[in-house]
C-alpha cells in the first residue's frame, strides 16, 4: 500500500536520513521512532507527499491517504461542526449534519459542536483535528504524535481508534510521544537513528536489537 525505495532527505549539505527502504501493507500499525532531529516528521510527511525525497522514490497505491500532523488544519473563527462541514465540502464527502455530529461524538466533543474552534483547548483542538481525519475513513492513516495534549481519557479514545483502522484494513504509520502506551499498538516498528533506518522488525525485538549493537537504554530510540 506504501512503499519507500531508497528515500534520502538532505537540507544544504546536511544529510537528515538517506537510502530508507521499507514497505507498508494494509492492516497494520507501524510505529516510527529515533531522537530529536532523527526526521521522523519529514520522512511522515515525505509519506504523506508533502515534502519532496532529496533523493528516492515514493510509491502510494491509488486509495485515500489521511495526515494528522503537527498543524490542526482547523478555523478558528468556525464552530466543530462547521469545521468538519468545510473538510466534508473539501472532500467531497456526501455526509449529512447527522453523520459529523456522530464523529464528534466518537472524539467526545458533541457538547461542543456548535463553540468555535479557536476557543479550545490544545487537547480539543486535537480531537477535533482527528475527527477531521477519521471521516474520511483512509485507507493509509499518518499520524505524527497525535497524543500531544489529549488526556487519559482521550488517549484511550485515539489508541481505541487506531485498532479500528487496522481491523478495517488501513495501513497505519504512528509516531508517539508515549511509547510505553503506544508500542502494544504496533504490529512493527522502525527506527531511526544515525541518519538511516536502523531497524524494521517486531517491537519485542528491538531491545535485544539496541543491546546487541550497544546502545546505551537512554540513547536508543525508543527511549528517546
Amino acid at each position: 500500500m506504501l512503499r519507500l525505495d531508497s528515500i534520502s532527505k538532505l537540507y544544504g549539505v546536511k544529510v537528515i536520513f538517506k537510502d530508507v527502504c521499507c514497505t507498508l501493507s494494509g492492516g497494520s500499525v507501524s510505529l516510527l521512532v529515533g531522537g530529536n532531529g532523527a526526521g521522523k516528521s519529514t520522512l511522515m510527511r515525505i509519506m504523506a507527499g508533502l515534502a519532496r525525497p532529496s533523493r528516492g522514490t515514493v510509491h502510494r497505491a491509488d486509495v485515500c491517504l489521511g495526515y494528522l500532523g503537527h498543524a490542526t488544519f482547523l478555523y478558528p473563527g468556525l464552530s466543530a461542526l462547521e469545521n468538519l462541514a468545510f473538510w466534508r465540502t473539501a472532500h467531497g464527502l456526501g455526509l449529512g449534519e447527522g453523520e459529523l455530529m456522530s464523529m464528534l461524538d466518537r472524539v467526545g466533543l458533541t457538547a461542543y459542536a456548535h463553540e468555535r474552534a479557536g476557543v479550545f483547548s490544545r487537547g480539543m483542538a486535537q480531537r477535533l483535528n482527528l475527527a477531521r481525519v477519521l471521516m474520511l475513513q483512509p485507507d493509509i492513516l499518518l499520524l505524527d504524535e497525535p497524543g500531544t495534549g489529549l488526556d487519559a481519557t482521550s488517549l484511550a479514545l485515539l489508541r481505541q481508534e487506531v485498532r479500528a483502522a487496522r481491523q478495517r484494513g488501513a495501513c497505519v504509520v504512528l509516531i508517539s510521544h508515549d511509547l510505553q502506551g503506544d508500542v502494544p499498538l504496533a504490529d512493527r516498528l522502525l527506527a531511526l537513528a544515525g541518519r538511516k533506518l536502523i531497524y524494521d522488525g517486531i517491537p519485542a525485538a528491538f531491545d535485544g536489537f539496541a543491546t546487541q549493537k550497544g546502545m546505551a537504554a537512554e540513547g536508543h530510540p525508543c527511549c528517546a
